[in-house]
């Protein structure tokens, strides 16, 4: 029977203990598992069937957290890490070598703008950044050598929503699989599959962890996309790291939907190790039971914040998806479905300076990296999240100084809007 989002955060991918009959996940606490016989152990090496090897590679609670979120993507397979910028980069080096090149929309989160602009060249692979609100913009940029086109469906730090259906339809028109970092608007808002997404990375830190407890990112592949299509040799030639295996050619049948995935998880995880700890698992299972719950609430109460400080005679401009004044108004509008989500930026009257003072003065908010969490948060991200990039690079992505950043929580609305006015009083 086809179960709603709100079941499957409670019950998919688990099934009672078999050995104590334990109703919720229990925590694997083990490094590793033991083979039944040899032949057991060559046939799980050579892929000639699934199971446990080492909890680098996987682990029973990690499993269940990876088929929860397949489900609730919509898509064939996951394979969780150690964190959401660990998701990217193996995301990406799962499908480019040296040579390579990746066309990324410009308005990204800092820490993954640095990792395209300066560590990946490093690996000589290229990323060619482009305005996504231009879906032209990516067609002109790839070449013979793009492997991949990359976005974020809801943009940090500015919230721009980009045209999903869209860039989906470029990026196969010319061969290639969209990655998109789905973590601002999580499956309970928008399932990137349904529009055409490929792959979808998500950092579990954020709204699906939901309490700051725990650091870990995701891959869910939709086990769609052509891999024998002949733009990604990485998948139709021997692969050195794993016994010379063609991923896209010599898988069995059944697992060739998920060949992404399962390079993946045999090649940079299983050889670079960022690993998530399974106590870690553990915790974002426990977020995920109340993630469609709390990002009804996230999204109301972001609403809510967004339209009082539309109104306040210090703030010069609001952003965030649920006006119906927002740029991205009307692609929220098509895409999101529950809600806009937790984010809301805007531009205080006197600037950087006027920002520092609310962000020291404000009561309840607290002045941390993160997003997502059930509290409320705020940030300077011109000083901070996105302090690596350029003036330029910041200004091309749309990030001014004058920008804050609020990461609305669950509290009740009436205790974060007085907050709001405490904190813009003093500045």
């Amino acid at each position: 029977m086809a179960l709603h989002p709100e079941t499957i955060a409670l019950h998919g991918g688990q099934v009672p203990d078999p050995t104590t009959l334990s109703r919720a996940v229990p925590i694997y606490r083990t490094s590793s598992y033991v083979f039944k016989n040899t032949e057991h152990a060559a046939n799980l090496f050579a892929l000639k069937e699934l199971g446990n090897i080492y909890t680098r590679i996987g682990n029973p609670t990690q499993d269940v957290l990876e088929q929860r979120l397949s489900l609730l993507e919509g898509g064939a397979a996951s394979l969780a890490l150690a964190s959401g910028t660990s998701a990217i980069f193996y995301a990406i080096i799962t499908l480019a070598q040296a040579g390579d090149e990746i066309v990324s929309a410009n308005n990204l989160y800092g820490g993954t703008y640095t990792m395209f602009d300066a560590i990946l060249p490093q690996l000589g692979i290229t990323v060619k950044f482009v305005d996504p609100k231009d879906p032209a913009g990516f067609q002109q940029a790839i070449g013979p050598r793009t492997r991949a086109v990359f976005l974020e469906t809801i943009g940090n730090p500015l919230l721009d929503v980009v045209d999903l259906e869209a860039i989906a339809e470029l990026a196969h028109r010319n061969g290639l699989p969209l990655i998109v970092d789905a973590t601002f608007s999580t499956p309970c808002l928008l399932q990137s599959i349904k529009f055409g997404a490929d792959i979808v990375v998500n950092s579990l830190t954020k709204w699906i962890g939901g309490h700051g407890t725990g650091i870990g990112g995701s891959i869910t592949d939709a086990g769609t996309f052509d891999w024998k299509g002949g733009r990604h040799p990485l998948f139709t030639t021997a692969d050195p790291n794993y016994h010379g295996l063609r991923w896209a050619l010599d898988l069995p049948e059944a697992l060739a939907p998920v060949a992404f995935i399962l390079r993946a998880r045999t090649v940079p995880l299983r050889n670079l190790g960022a690993a998530i700890a399974p106590d870690n698992a553990w915790l974002f299972l426990q977020g995920l039971e109340t993630l469609p719950l709390r990002m009804a609430r996230h999204s109301e109460n972001a609403l809510a914040a967004a339209r009082h400080l539309a109104r306040h005679p210090k703030v010069a401009w609001v952003r965030y998806p649920g006006l119906p004044e927002d740029p991205s108004h009307a692609l929220a509008q098509k895409y999101l479905k529950g809600g806009f989500g937790g984010m809301v930026v805007f531009g205080i009257k006197g600037g950087a300076a006027a920002g520092v003072r609310l962000i020291d003065s404000i009561p309840l908010f607290s002045h941390l990296a993160n997003v997502g969490d059930a509290k409320s948060l705020i940030i300077h991200p011109a000083s901070t999240t996105h302090s690596q990039l350029t003036d330029q690079q910041q200004r091309e992505g749309g990030l001014t100084p004058d920008l804050v950043r609020l990461s609305i929580g669950i509290e009740h609305i009436d205790d974060i809007l007085e907050a709001l006015d405490a904190g813009l009083a003093q500045a």
